[in-house]
């Protein structure tokens, strides 16, 4: 691993349409956090599972990119996330914490937490391809 670095943003739509925010990202480490908006609920009128599952994933590859300054994103290969309450109502504030445990040359393995105030309502694990590229799109669609 090289010096831990607070990686450059990238900008993701989908990511930016729900609102989530990054708190901090370096040595290994991430936050994000979002307040609860009508949008971000579900049919109980709690946080969505995809919105909390979302946070996770993102906050999981903050923390594998900031380990490398030369990475430009990370895929996901597979994630597995334990939900143990409900996430929140319209106007909390959701926080995603994760980390590192292992990094290979390409491949990180991360663990995440996501918090409504001082109750714990997710933890997942993810495994995470870093690629140093940005043209993982013309591959995709070869003209």
């Amino acid at each position: 691993m090289t010096n831990p670095v607070s990686p450059s943003p990238i900008l993701i739509p989908f990511l930016q349409e729900l609102g989530i925010e990054v708190v901090e990202s370096n040595n290994g480490t991430a936050q994000v956090q979002l307040t609860l908006q009508k949008r971000h609920l579900n049919s109980w009128h709690v946080a969505h599972g995809g919105v909390i599952m979302t946070m996770l994933d993102n906050v999981m590859s903050l923390a594998g990119r900031s380990l490398d300054p030369e990475i430009r994103s990370g895929v996901t290969i597979e994630m597995k996330t334990s939900f143990m309450q409900p996430g929140g109502i319209e106007g909390g504030r959701l926080i995603a914490k994760g980390k590192v445990m292992h990094a290979s040359s390409s491949i990180y393995f991360c663990e995440g937490e996501l918090w409504n105030d001082d109750r714990l309502v997710a933890k997942a694990t993810g495994t995470f391809k870093f690629i140093r590229r940005n043209d993982v799109a013309k591959k995709m669609n070869p003209a």
